[in-house]
């Protein structure tokens, strides 16, 4: 089952994928499609990543379903800015890797923030940059499937998911408070019209990326 919103890294300032779980093994479908959508090209052989750890009951935790490497800072700072976040808001980012977003909007405005991380390295690495950066007091990292996250106390939402998961999450995203917000990046969500739409800013990015707002309640696409 897919869980996450995730970025790829190429060389120098790097470039940015998002890859299915058809990548792990390097099938077909759908993890090509989304790696060739989004850097205009296929690799050789899929990015190299390190064997999932253990959890701390010694049990393996459920392998990623997609390929993870870090978003861009600009691109982070975008998705903030477009939300317009607060101080009173709660953040919730829904497969949040190293916890960037979090960690940049607890520094940046004083808000509470909530990552749904499946990877426990992640996890571990998430909650150790909060210590790092002195928010750890505002940012939680739950190792959880964001399919089964709890997201009534979220105003911002974040996502880097494929079309079809933004998709199955519309029916949390809609029991939002009114007034909350929803930003994707690179990826719309069929069936809801977007406030706005904007390039992102990362220039470093092979393509033509676009980060996505709603605001709840959204306008259904083919409503005047």
């Amino acid at each position: 089952m897919f869980n996450r919103r995730r970025f790829w890294r190429g060389a120098g300032a790097g470039a940015l994928a998002l890859v299915s779980a058809a990548t792990l093994a390097w099938g077909t479908g759908a993890g090509r499609t989304a790696y060739d959508a989004l850097t205009g090209k296929t690799p050789k052989k899929p990015p190299g990543r390190k064997p999932p750890r253990k959890s701390a009951g010694g049990v393996f935790a459920k392998a990623p379903d997609v390929m993870y490497v870090p978003t861009p800072q600009a691109t982070v700072d975008q998705m903030l800015e477009l939300a317009e976040v607060r101080p009173g808001d709660v953040l919730y980012d829904l497969g949040c890797g190293d916890g960037r977003i979090l960690v940049t909007a607890a520094k940046r405005y004083g808000i509470k923030g909530v990552g749904f991380e499946i990877d426990p390295s992640l996890v571990a690495e998430a909650r150790e940059s909060a210590a790092r950066q002195g928010v750890s007091h505002l940012v939680t990292i739950r190792q959880d499937d964001l399919f089964a996250a709890d997201l009534s106390e979220a105003t911002v939402v974040t996502l880097f998911l494929l079309p079809q998961l933004n998709v199955r999450l519309m029916p949390k995203l809609a029991r939002l408070k009114p007034g909350s917000r929803i930003v994707s990046h690179a990826f719309n969500m069929r069936g809801a019209k977007p406030k706005v739409v904007e390039k992102a800013r990362d220039e470093s990015l092979p393509g033509s990326h676009e980060v996505f707002l709603w605001v709840v309640p959204w306008e259904e696409e083919g409503e005047e």
